[in-house]
């Protein structure tokens, strides 16, 4: 028998997850919370296997109540009921322990098949969720252009980031206590490294690039 801890700020969100699981043979309701203290002052006497955890709510949020579950009872499998589709916050969640995220328009089987998984030490990311992470990832690797410039010297990317910022010669000089003479040297051997013929080429090349990090 699964023990199952439901823990959402609106009652009618605890009531219908309660009727999807209320009649599955191998799923016992152990106890619900509108909160996240009320979470983790029930925990020690619910002695849960699974946690079906909402994000967003006041007081002690989603991630950071994940987080104090797993501190107080490490082998606790976390899943994330949300409406939260940002692909960051669904990151944010399992770095912080969940080992499951589905979205709260999930169904009857959804929902069973991932207290299931985590319950056998899988992980579960619905359809949805699954999609938004493999779009993230593929989008962050398409939009990372390669450079095909020699790679730029500590200090000349130090250079180059004050250039962004539009600090003059002597203003570099200054900031970084070196000659005008030595930032004017850094950025001849960047225009030679980058083929650009001017500063302000150099600084397109820089921005498309990300040759100043």
């Amino acid at each position: 028998m699964i023990r199952v801890l439901i823990v959402d700020d609106h009652k009618m969100v605890i009531e219908g997850m309660k009727l999807l699981l209320q009649n599955h043979p191998n799923i016992e309701v152990a106890g619900t919370a509108l909160s996240g203290e009320e979470a983790i002052d029930l925990l020690p006497n619910l002695c849960p296997d699974v946690v079906l955890l909402d994000i967003n709510m006041p007081g002690l949020n989603g991630i950071d109540t994940c987080k104090k579950l797993l501190e107080l009872q490490p082998i606790l499998k976390v899943i994330a009921i949300s409406m939260h589709k940002e692909s960051s916050l669904i990151k944010l969640m399992l770095s912080n322990g969940a080992k499951g995220y589905v979205l709260k328009n999930a169904g009857q089987d959804e929902v069973i098949e991932a207290i299931e998984a985590v319950y056998m030490g899988k992980t579960y990311l619905d359809e949805t969720v699954n999609e938004i992470i493999v779009s993230s990832v593929t989008s962050a690797k398409s939009s990372k252009v390669e450079s095909p410039f020699p790679s730029l010297s500590r200090r000349e990317k130090e250079i180059l980031a004050l250039i962004l910022e539009e600090y003059t010669t002597q203003e570099i000089a200054d900031k970084l206590f070196i000659s005008f003479g030595t930032v004017e040297t850094h950025r001849r051997n960047m225009l030679i490294k980058t083929g650009a013929r001017n500063t302000a080429g150099l600084v397109r090349i820089a921005l498309e690039y990300e040759l100043h990090k």
